[in-house]
Order: C-alpha cells, then sequence, then structure tokens
C-alpha cells in the first residue's frame, strides 16, 4: 500500500537524481555547457574576483641589465544576490487515496506531476538566460475593462497554464492564469477579467512569472543591455561592454557573422564557442548558405541536442530570443554559481510531501539557489539585423 512516507521516500531516493539531471542538462544545451560550482559563493551572496587586462610585470632586457618592474594584475569584485529558484508539484489527497493500493497507478501519477514540473522549470530556466532578472515577460493592453483578452507584445515568453502577476504603471495589480492564446493575433486569454485600467492604453500594463518581479537570475539581457552588472556602473569598465553589431537584411552574410566572431578575438582574446539566434535570423543564414551552394553541416550536442554548425560552432535558435538577433558567446566564461543542486525542501520531520494547510492537497517543493556569473562580458557579441 502507498503511504506518505513510502511517496516521500520515493521522492528522495528515485526521483531527486533523475530530476536535477533533467534540469542540469536537458534544459538547454548552452546550460548545459556552462560549469555548475559551489565556489564564490559567500552567505546569501555570489562574490566573485575576477581579473582583467594583463598582468604588467613582464617585458625583455639585456643579460645584465634590470628585471621588469612587477605589475599587478587588475581585479574587480562581482557581487550578486543567489536568486531563489522553485518547482512545486501538487496532488489532492483524493487522487492519492485512490491509487493508494495500486503502486503503478501512484507511479503513474507522480510521473505526471513531476514531468509537468520539468516541463515547466525547463521552458522558464530557458527563458531566464536570455533575460536582464527583471523576470518581465512581455507588455500589453486588455481587449475591453471585464474582458478576459489580453494583447500582447510578444507571446514568445509566455505558455499556457502560466500563472502571471499583472502590473499596471509597475503598480501590482492581480494575479492571473494563462488559460489560451493566439498566435497569429498575438492574444492570450486569463481566467480572470482584466480590470479598467488594464484596458486604458496611456497606461502600461506588464507581466512577470507569479512572484518573480526583480527576483531572477541574471541572463544575456543584463549583459547586453544594463547600466548596472554585477554591482557595477558598465559605463565604468570597458571589459563589461559586450561587441554588438547591425547589419541590414541586404548586407547580412557570413562575413558580416564572422567580423563579430574576428573582433571578440583579435580585440579582446574572445574564443566564441556558441551561437544563438531567432528563427528568422536562422532562417536568414539558411538562406545564406543555400545561395552560395556550401553544405549546411549538423553537429551533435551535449544533452541530445542537434545544432547547425558555422565555422565549427554550433548554432542553435531559440523562440527566447529577440527577432533577427544572433548571440555569440563563450560557454567558458560562464559559471553557474549555486549553494547546492537542486534538492527537496523537507521539514523538520524530513517529510517532502506535505499537506498544504487548510486544503485537502499535498505539495512538494524542489529548490536551487544560485546566480548565473558571466566572468568575461565584454567577450560576448551580438549581431542585429536591421
Amino acid at each position: 500500500m502507498v503511504t506518505l512516507s513510502t511517496a516521500n521516500e520515493a521522492l528522495k531516493t528515485m526521483y531527486l537524481d533523475v530530476v536535477a539531471n533533467q534540469l542540469n542538462t536537458n534544459t538547454h544545451p548552452f546550460l548545459a555547457k556552462i560549469e555548475k560550482t559551489s565556489v564564490d559563493v559567500v552567505g546569501k551572496n555570489v562574490k566573485k574576483l575576477v581579473p582583467y587586462g594583463v598582468n604588467g610585470g613582464v617585458g625583455a632586457g639585456t643579460e645584465t641589465g634590470s628585471l621588469p618592474s612587477s605589475g599587478y594584475n587588475n581585479y574587480v569584485l562581482f557581487t550578486s544576490t543567489l536568486k531563489n529558484l522553485y518547482g512545486t508539484i501538487e496532488i489532492s489527497d483524493k487522487a492519492l487515496r485512490a491509487s493508494s493500493n495500486e503502486a503503478g497507478a501512484f507511479v503513474n501519477l507522480l510521473n505526471a506531476e513531476i514531468e509537468g514540473m520539468l516541463s515547466a522549470s525547463r521552458f522558464n530556466m530557458s527563458r531566464m538566460l536570455y533575460g536582464n532578472g527583471s523576470g518581465l515577460l512581455t507588455t500589453g493592453v486588455a481587449t475591453s475593462s471585464g474582458g478576459y483578452t489580453f494583447t500582447a507584445e510578444s507571446l514568445n515568453n509566455l505558455m499556457v497554464g502560466m500563472s502571471v502577476d499583472i502590473y499596471v504603471n509597475s503598480v501590482f495589480s492581480h494575479t492571473a492564469r494563462i488559460l489560451s492564446w493566439d498566435y497569429e493575433l498575438n492574444t492570450l486569454t486569463f481566467d480572470v477579467a482584466a480590470t479598467a485600467d488594464m484596458a486604458d492604453e496611456d497606461n502600461v500594463v506588464s507581466l512577470y512569472l507569479q512572484g518573480s518581479k526583480d527576483k531572477e537570475i541574471t541572463g544575456l539581457g543584463a549583459i547586453f543591455g544594463g547600466s548596472n552588472l554585477y554591482g557595477l556602473n558598465v559605463s565604468d569598465y570597458e571589459f563589461l561592454k559586450p561587441t554588438t553589431k547591425t547589419v541590414t537584411s541586404s548586407n547580412f552574410s557570413i562575413s558580416s557573422l564572422m567580423e563579430v566572431i574576428d573582433e571578440l578575438d583579435e580585440q579582446k582574446g574572445a574564443k566564441i564557442n556558441f551561437i544563438t539566434g531567432s528563427f528568422d535570423a536562422r532562417r536568414k543564414y539558411q538562406s545564406l548558405i543555400a545561395s552560395s551552394k556550401l553544405n549546411l553541416d549538423v553537429m551533435n550536442l551535449e544533452g541530445g541536442y542537434k545544432a547547425i554548425s558555422f565555422n565549427g560552432i554550433p548554432f542553435i535558435t531559440d523562440r527566447f530570443v529577440e527577432s533577427c538577433e544572433i548571440y555569440m558567446l563563450n560557454s567558458d566564461d560562464f559559471k553557474l554559481h549555486q549553494l547546492c543542486d537542486w534538492e527537496w525542501i523537507s521539514n523538520d520531520k524530513g517529510q517532502i510531501l506535505k499537506q498544504k494547510e487548510g486544503y485537502p492537497i499535498h505539495t512538494a517543493t524542489l529548490v536551487k539557489y544560485a546566480e548565473l556569473i558571466c566572468d568575461k562580458p565584454g567577450g560576448q557579441g551580438k549581431l542585429t539585423i536591421s
């Protein structure tokens, strides 16, 4: 017979390693390449001393002349808060009791809940890689006051079933769940009716993942668009500034991609080993290859992913990349600093699956405290096709 005790044991011994591996290696091909480490974690923060430039104590001289003067390394301190990443499953008491006499039914129930959490976690972790830490999903306006339809600027960061916090002019309004969407019209339907201020076109309506505003990991959006990075003013440090180029669609070429990569190598010593772009950017690249009568090579990546190849560098596509943008990155410059790997939250009795107080529901929560740090922000590049 399945009991809460056996369910807790199953989550702890059978599911945890599998779930952690799935989230670490099968979430995103770029995340799979990034080293996970507990180094430089100090309390609730990441404090990382990062060198920049070269050591000045090197030189040539005569056989009996003076030695080069010493020249210490240049350092700056990166400081950022560990972000709290959660994933929660819920099983009703009724469903738990209905499957208690059949182990297979319970396993299927647990598998379904965990797979749903994994799917949502992979989606949001991938999205955060390209975000700036603010958690902003999109902006838009409600069709009408009291209606359930919302017209969004973009649906790329959204998914049916997501619970989102709605802010009007930067002030929290309420939480709603996405029931459906129309990708052609850029509209979605909420389970809660819109308020009058959401339908006012003069107001800025913003959507954030529930409870996540300004609490997400520091992704590429902060590196390529922020004025402050890891506690430093970007304008004060040249090595914090990535390389960005813009070309018109008619001038987009294989050479324009190589120009960014070569400039990063020549000027900043960066060795690009990963490219990620939007779907329309990939189509433009594929058209270039076809018109040049070149072969389009395919590469196998860690985690079972496939990518097309550009000059031996994997080139993947992602829905979270802005239209007509291509990132050129060195995965070796990134580290996911973590207090621990994915773990279940347990109470003082060691229980993982616990009753939600006041409700006939049992919940279990997976947690990871982590922050993404790029040691060399200036060694990353982006090409925009206008």
